[in-house]
């Protein structure tokens, strides 16, 4: 750090903060106006801070840059899927950010009709994301959404496919999905509140109609629910969803009477999380009832939904999590995790088949991808690990033969996989429970204590952070890094279990499980603690704040990315976007006995006057996820309290929101500023 580079520093006006009789004082409240000059000032001067500190480094995240744009297919292309009698997929021309979605009638042959081209949509703007698209069942119409603010509130429009005209239609502030009537003429699409960004009511749009004789077929009142609305795989049903963190319920509609009224499927019962698929006579059901944690799946007839009527189909086992279904007329298809890895098993619907797809690693992930078809005999899953690039596989149902119909291809001609190595390996947490870690790094690695390691978790909401190829994590593996994924409780590696013991009064553990990883590597000597580093996003931006509060001896550097870090003050405010959906995930603070919890790990409450490891965080001003004064509340505090010389950086994107730049290059710059940091505290600087 150049001692003539003077760091920013926030002023201090003290609120004070009272709830169950307990006073907490916040000097950066303030940040959280973001009107206030005072903010985008001080915020410019953290970016113009971090720009200086890496300066000279600048030379080094272009060539980060080039290396992994240079891995990248530009003119690259999906492996087309059909649809009622098109063939649909998305390219990338070279030297351009943004996809062009297209389609080919009936045969791959046929001539190309261009419906998006993204590239021209996003001319006039600094962030641009097309939501979604939902074509017509006459397939003449597209009604498309976009985002201009990276807010995730989109806009819904409606392109006459024929045309090219866009209607006058414009529907503002949905969840961007919207999903048509048998009719072609209706549309059903989910609206956010405009202050939390809850999405809390489904509208009818009739074509060619005002948005403001748009109707309301329902309201979602409950503030920790959300709704959303699909239609069913076989095009039979419009459904409507809402669903918490710990409990779901249906209502469902013949799509070809889209002005009649909705049918309940089954009243909410707190805690009970299913869902639905349709098939013939029956609805079919994965659901959690009696019992049944890692889910069951069940079958119930049309006429009679209620839980009451539900027949088994697979039973309930406590080492296998049923996780999603997909089905075809002939076979069902059942994604399944055991001992943390993905299984597909097939059923043929006559009961004679039933097996799995073979997979043999323990660092891969599987999983079922776009099958629109109903009809087909082909089931398409993805396939990649640590050290194989994507693929995309075609399994025919009928045959039993697969069919690899793209594998990622990774440019520069320098990767080979077989120059890579993985494994899995168990580390003992602080309760005696046995953590999994994935670990990947360049053949010949030696387990000597001076590797640099960077070790990534998330560990929230039940999200599994399965074992994935990465390209552009090259970068670090090239130059000597190892990278490790620790699936800690909080996520559903090991089962629906595995998050129940990392929520609400057990969140914890998902902070001692990252350390008790950490620990395990310094130990076997994959690392020590002067090449340790750790890296979490979002809620693992949370785990970040909660590790260096708990151990900051451990790390030599951490990445926060868009972190959640005052916990408390956040879940106190129920008018910031998505606070009450959160109570199931982290307790309700309104409760003395959640607050005083969540207050006992909340990063930003838990800053205290000592040594931290070297810190880069990112923020994103128009996140809607996580408020980008979390982070920039968090790097005030550190910097006014921390009593080490340590790097502390904080770069806020000003045009983007919680995913960062919407280009699909624009975002590897990104990347090679938080690589730049890591590579830079190591020495490494080429």
């Amino acid at each position: 750090m150049k001692n003539d580079i003077t760091a920013p520093m926030a002023k201090m006006i003290p609120k004070e903060l009272e709830i169950h009789g307990d006073k907490r004082t916040d000097n950066y409240y303030w940040l959280n106006d973001r009107d206030n000059p005072d903010v985008l000032t001080y915020l410019t001067a953290e970016n113009d801070y971090t720009k200086r500190l890496m300066q000279h480094t600048e030379t080094f995240q272009k060539t980060l840059f080039e290396e992994m744009k240079g891995r990248i297919k530009e003119d690259d292309t999906t492996v087309p899927y059909k649809l009622n009698g098109y063939w649909y997929s998305t390219r990338y021309e070279t030297g351009k950010d943004y996809p062009v979605f297209v389609r080919k009638k009936e045969s791959l042959e046929a001539p190309e009709e261009i419906l998006f081209d993204c590239n021209v949509m996003a001319r006039e703007h600094a962030y641009f994301n097309l939501g979604a698209i939902a074509i017509s069942p006459d397939n003449t119409l597209a009604a498309f959404s976009t985002d201009i603010v990276s807010r995730r509130q989109y806009t819904i429009q409606i392109k006459n496919l024929r045309t090219g005209e866009i209607y006058a239609d414009k529907i503002l502030n949905t969840t961007g999905s919207a999903t048509w009537a048998n009719d072609n003429k209706t549309l059903f699409y989910a609206r956010k509140d405009e202050q939390t960004l809850r999405s809390h009511k489904i509208f009818k749009h009739q074509l060619n109609a005002p948005e403001t004789e748009d109707v309301e077929v329902y309201h979602e009142k409950d503030e920790t629910f959300n709704t959303f609305v699909y239609k069913s795989k076989s095009k039979k049903f419009i459904v409507i969803g809402s669903s918490s963190t710990l409990t779901t319920e249906y209502r469902f509609l013949d799509a070809d009477t889209p002005d009649a009224e909705f049918n309940l499927f089954q009243k909410r019962i707190r805690e009970l999380d299913y869902s639905i698929s349709h098939y013939g006579d029956h609805f079919y059901i994965i659901a959690n009832s009696d019992g049944a944690t890692n889910f069951k799946l069940l079958k119930t007839k049309l006429n009679a939904t209620e839980k009451e009527h539900w027949e088994e189909v697979l039973p309930h086992r406590d080492d296998v999590l049923i996780e999603d279904i997909e089905i075809f007329k002939s076979h069902l298809v059942i994604n399944e995790r055991e001992n943390g890895l993905n299984r597909l098993r097939i059923r043929s619907w006559n009961g004679k088949e039933d097996y799995y797809l073979p997979f043999n690693s323990e660092t891969y992930t599987v999983f079922i991808g776009n099958n629109p078809d109903f009809e087909s005999d082909s089931l398409r899953y993805g396939f990649n690990s640590l050290t194989s690039p994507s693929a995309i596989i075609d399994y025919n149902l009928k045959t039993k033969k697969s069919e690899v119909k793209k594998e990622q291809i990774v440019l520069g001609g320098t990767f080979k996989k077989e120059n890579y190595v993985s494994e899995r390996i168990w580390a003992t947490a602080r309760d005696g429970t046995r953590i999994p870690m994935s670990l990947v790094y360049k053949k010949g690695m030696k387990r000597n204590g001076k590797n640099p390691l960077l070790q990534y978790g998330y560990g929230s909401y039940g999200s599994t952070i399965d074992p994935s190829f990465s390209s552009i994590r090259l970068s670090l593996l090239d130059r000597g890094f190892i990278y490790v994924i620790a699936h800690i409780r909080g996520g559903e590696y090991l089962g629906r279990q595995w998050y129940e013991n990392g929520k609400l009064l057990k969140k914890r553990n998902t902070f001692t499980d990252f350390i008790d990883c950490s620990r395990h590597l310094i130990e076997q000597s994959y690392t020590s603690k002067e090449h340790l580093y750790a890296y979490g996003g979002s809620a693992g931006g949370l785990l970040m704040g909660a590790v260096i509060n708990m151990n900051p001896e451990l790390y030599h550097g951490v990445l926060a990315a868009v972190p959640f870090v005052d916990v408390v003050t956040t879940m106190l405010d129920d008018s910031i976007p998505l606070t009450t959906g959160e109570y199931d995930e982290w307790g309700d603070p309104n409760r003395p006995v959640y607050y005083n919890y969540m207050k006992s790990y909340s990063p930003y409450d838990n800053v205290e006057a000592k040594a931290y490891p070297n810190l880069l965080v990112t923020a994103g001003l128009h996140d809607s996820q996580v408020q980008y004064w979390e982070p920039a509340k968090w790097v005030a505090k550190l910097r006014a309290l921390k009593t080490d010389a340590n790097r502390l950086l904080l770069h806020t994107d000003m045009d983007s929101g919680h995913s960062g730049a919407s280009g699909r290059f624009e975002s590897l710059k990104e990347v090679a500023l938080e690589y730049a940091f890591l590579l830079d505290l190591e020495g490494i600087g080429n």
